[in-house]
C-alpha cells in the first residue's frame, strides 16, 4: 500500500533538515537515516513497526566490523519530501508508494542522485489499497454520478492514479469531467466532512480509517481495476554501493519484521495502532491475517510491470517524462540478504480472503469459512465484537462487515466493498437483491 502529493515543485521547496548519513571525526561512527512516513500503514514493515522491533539495529550490531552504528529514524507524511531529502544526500533508505516511487526514480535521475527500488513492503494485485469514498449521506451511487463533481486526490500518488484509471473506464475523462482538488489526504478528509468534495480517492489507510469512523462510505474498490498497487523500499545509489552491507543488515531487518507481522498480526497491529495513533482495527484490516496488503521484501515480477504501465499516468500529468523501470528496480541486495530463501518469497502467494472476527479482549481473531457464518457468529454476539471483517464476493477486498453493501442471493449472503458492484452482482443472478446489514444478521441468525 501499505504515497502522497509529489507535484515537482514541493520535492525542491520541502526543507532540507535531516541530519543524512554521518560518521565521527574517526570514521568510527556511521549514521544511517531512514525515512519512513508512520501513517502509511503498508510500508510499516521497513518503518512504524521495524524500528518498534528494534531489528534493524539488531542487524546492525552483528556486523561487527568495528564501526558504531546509529539509525535516526525519519517520519513524514507522505513521500515526497523523502525524496527531497535523498536526491539532497540527506536520506540513506525511504520508502512510499509506487507512483511516488516513480517520481522517486525521475528526481533521482535528474539531479544526478540516483535511487533504486531494492524492496517491497505491502502489496494487492488488484489494486484494493486504494478506495474512492464519499460522505455517508451521499446520493452518489456510481462512478458515472461523479461526472461534473469535485473529488479530492493527492495528485500524483497511487490514489490518483486508480481515480484516473477507473474514469477512463467509466467513461469519463478525468481532467475535464470532473473537478479535481489537489490535497492532503488529511485536508481531503475534512473537505469531505465539510461538504466541500463530493468524494475522495485516497490509498491506506484514509479510506478504511473514515469508513471505520462513519465519516465515509465506499463509492469505488480499487480492487475492481484488477491493476496491482505496492509500497516499496528505494535506497540512494551511492549508499547502497559504498554500504552494501549495511543496505543488506535493513533488507534482513525488514524481512524479519515482516515474518513477525505474519506470526503476530494482532500484537503488529497493536503496536503500529499505538505508533500511529491510528484504531487498530483500522491497521488490521489493512495488515492483519487476511487484510487488503500481503507484505512480502521480495521483487516481484507482476509489480514490476504494473509500474511500468503506471508511468504513463505520471506522463500525462506531466509530472514525469520517461522513466527506466528496469534500471530503476535493483533487487541484487534483497536477494543477497535473504540467500537461499529469497525464491521462496518470491513464488509466494496472498493468502486468500477470509471472513474474520475480532472478539472484544482478545488476543487473536477467529476465521470463518464463509461471511453467512461469520453473520451467523455475530448475530449471537452482538455486544461483544471489537470488529469484524468481509472479502468482497467479487473482488476479494476486505472490508467492515457493518460498512459493506449486502446482497441476499437464496441462501447465500454476501459482501460488497462498493454498491455498483453489488448491483452487478444482482443484475446478473435472478432472485439475489440487496438487503441491510440489519436484515443480514436477522437472516443469518
Amino acid at each position: 500500500m501499505k504515497h502522497k502529493p509529489v507535484v515537482a515543485a514541493l520535492l525542491l521547496l520541502a526543507p532540507l533538515t535531516a541530519c543524512g548519513s554521518a560518521q565521527a571525526g574517526d570514521g568510527s561512527t556511521v549514521t544511517v537515516t531512514v525515512g519512513y512516513q508512520s501513517r502509511t500503514i503498508n510500508t510499516v514493515t521497513a518503518g512504524t513497526l521495524l524500528r518498534s522491533l528494534g531489528y534493524f539495529e539488531k542487524e546492525l550490531n552483528a556486523l561487527h566490523d568495528g564501526k558504531t552504528y546509529k539509525v535516526d529514524w525519519q517520519d513524514y507524511a507522505t513521500g515526497a519530501p523523502i525524496t527531497a531529502q535523498m536526491t539532497a544526500g540527506k536520506i540513506d533508505i525511504g520508502s512510499m508508494g509506487d507512483f511516488p516511487l516513480l517520481i522517486n526514480a525521475a528526481r533521482g535521475k535528474q539531479l544526478g542522485k540516483p535511487t533504486r527500488l531494492v524492496s517491497v513492503t505491502g502489496y494487492n494485485l488488484r489494486g484494493g489499497l486504494n478506495t474512492i469514498v464519499t460522505s455517508p449521506d451521499s446520493k452518489l451511487a456510481s462512478l458515472k454520478d461523479l461526472r461534473g463533481k469535485k473529488v479530492s486526490t493527492s495528485v500524483g500518488s497511487a490514489a490518483d492514479g486508480t481515480l484516473v484509471r477507473a474514469l477512463q473506464r467509466a467513461g469519463i475523462d478525468p481532467d475535464q469531467g470532473i473537478e479535481k482538488l489537489n490535497q492532503q489526504p488529511a485536508v481531503g478528509a475534512s473537505a469531505l466532512s465539510a461538504g466541500s468534495t463530493d468524494a475522495l480517492s485516497q490509498f491506506v489507510a484514509w479510506p478504511g480509517l473514515l469508513a471505520y469512523q462513519g465519516k465515509a462510505k465506499a463509492l469505488y474498490d480499487g480492487a475492481e481495476l484488477n491493476l496491482p498497487t505496492f509500497h516499496g523500499v528505494t535506497a540512494r545509489e551511492d549508499f547502497a554501493e559504498k554500504r552494501p552491507a549495511v543496505l543488506e543488515a535493513f533488507l534482513k531487518a525488514q524481512a524479519e519484521a515482516t515474518d513477525y507481522l505474519d506470526d503476530h498480526p494482532v500484537a503488529a497491529a497493536e503496536s503500529v495502532a499505538k505508533a500511529t495513533g491510528l484504531p487498530a482495527e483500522v491497521v488490521y484490516l489493512y495488515n492483519g491475517a487476511h487484510g487488503i496488503a500481503t507484505f512480502d521484501p521480495a521483487v516481484k515480477p507482476q509489480l514490476v510491470s504494473a509500474l511500468k504501465q503506471d508511468v504513463s499516468v505520471l506522463k500525462a500529468a506531466k509530472l514525469t517524462g520517461d522513466i527506466d523501470v528496469d534500471s530503476f528496480v535493483d533487487d541484487r541486495y534483497v536477494k543477497k540478504a535473504l540467500g537461499s530463501g529469497y525464491a521462496a518469497r518470491l513464488a509466494a502467494k496472498p493468502s486468500a480472503a477470509a471472513s474474520e472476527v475480532w472478539p472484544k479482549g482478545a488476543s487473536a481473531t477467529r476465521s470463518f469459512t464463509s461471511p453467512s457464518e461469520l453473520l451467523t457468529y455475530l448475530s449471537a454476539h452482538r455486544d461483544g465484537i471489537r470488529a469484524a471483517y468481509v472479502p468482497d464476493a467479487t473482488t476479494g477486498t476486505l472490508w467492515f462487515a457493518d460498512k459493506a453493501i449486502w446482497v441476499a442471493d437464496g441462501d447465500r449472503l454476501l459482501p460488497f466493498v462498493a454498491p455498483e458492484t453489488a448491483r452487478a452482482y444482482v443484475s446478473a443472478h435472478g432472485g439475489a437483491r440487496i438487503v441491510t446489514y440489519a436484515d443480514a444478521l436477522e437472516r443469518a441468525s
